[in-house]
């Protein structure tokens, strides 16, 4: 009986520490959703976060949980994962979060958080355990979606500087203001269907590894998307101030044209990769949106020196968290 008592305390605390996880990728992430009215002077920062985090939570409705699937059952063997694993994970990733947040660095929830499982497994048996499909999959996008999201993003600003090339600037302007909310909402849609889930995934291999849910059933219980896509919607609300300075005017001017083409780019990008079940950053997709925009008008306009720099927490997000969670995983073995 007590042994009982004591994990579902212990699961219990790792519930509620996903769920701050959860909650600090909307906090981290916000500026990945609003940046970009923000920056254009669309929506005032108030207005914009809480417009996102609606689309957040709305995407509850839209998204099958493809990415909770691969986040759960995907990236290691089930057998494998314990509360110790859970632990390390989560405190690996939450740490690499506030670090970045701190700076002011757009990086990773996602990359952290799979760094994080992936160390904490490994520090326990190896890395003979870790499903390779899957994590190769997720470091594949690290590249992919950025890439993608450039693509679309400058895609999207020649046609529309193709379409309306005769209409008069100030029309552009004021029609783009406007079309813009469609954009943003729809980023923030894509936003809250692939970030929620990577904690619903996480919170599933806990439960699945404590027996309070089977292995075999094909959908976590219905009280750990809610929760987390309310955590994740309120995290949005509070948002990340510190990044929505780097991301909306640091990389490169945006006018409401370029953020309704770096949105659409960015939000077609993660509709993609959440069909496909595979947890991408959110943090590089709209990064390479917005230097796809502006690479179009001319190369200068992009601050290659920064975003190379943002490219280089990008590399270093899975190992450094990895780390991380691994020193966590032997901690906690002393701690419970």
């Amino acid at each position: 009986m007590g042994t009982i008592q004591t994990t579902l305390w212990v699961v219990v605390m790792l519930v509620a520490l996903a769920l701050a996880f959860d909650f600090m990728n909307g906090f981290h992430d916000a500026a990945n959703s609003i940046a970009t009215v923000v920056s254009t002077g669309v929506l005032r920062p108030t207005q914009a976060v809480v417009f996102a985090a609606f689309f957040n939570v709305l995407a509850i409705f839209i998204f099958h949980l493809s990415v909770a699937t691969t986040v759960g059952k995907g990236i290691v063997q089930p057998g494998v994962v314990d509360t110790h694993v859970v632990f390390g994970a989560l405190v690996g990733a939450i740490t690499w979060n506030l670090i970045t947040w701190y700076y002011g660095i757009p990086s990773s929830s996602s990359h952290a958080l799979i760094g994080g499982i992936v160390g904490a497994v490994m520090a326990k048996t190896g890395a003979s355990v870790l499903i390779a499909s899957g994590i190769l999959k997720t470091v594949a996008f690290i590249f992919i979606s950025p890439l993608l999201g450039f693509l679309f993003g400058s895609l999207m600003m020649v046609a529309v500087a193709w379409v309306f090339r005769r209409m008069r600037p100030r029309q552009v302007d004021k029609l783009f203001r406007r079309l813009q909310l469609l954009s943003a909402g729809a980023y923030s849609l894509g936003h809250g269907g692939n970030d929620a889930q990577k904690t619903i995934g996480i919170i599933w291999m806990l439960l699945i590894a404590t027996g309070y849910t089977s292995a075999g059933d094909t959908a976590p219980p219905v009280w750990t998307i809610v929760s987390c896509y309310m955590a994740i919607g309120l995290g949005t609300m509070f948002g990340g101030w510190r990044i929505v300075k780097t991301m909306g005017q640091k990389i490169t001017k945006l006018k409401p044209v370029g953020g309704f083409c770096a949105e659409s780019g960015g939000a077609l990008t993660l509709f993609i990769a959440t069909w496909m079940g595979v947890p991408v950053s959110t943090t590089h997709t709209i990064t390479g949106a917005i230097v796809g925009v502006g690479a179009t008008q001319r190369a200068s306009a992009v601050r290659w020196g920064l975003a190379g720099n943002i490219v280089w927490a990008w590399v270093l997000t899975i190992p450094a968290s990895a780390f991380v969670a691994a020193l966590a995983y032997w901690v906690s073995l002393y701690i419970y």
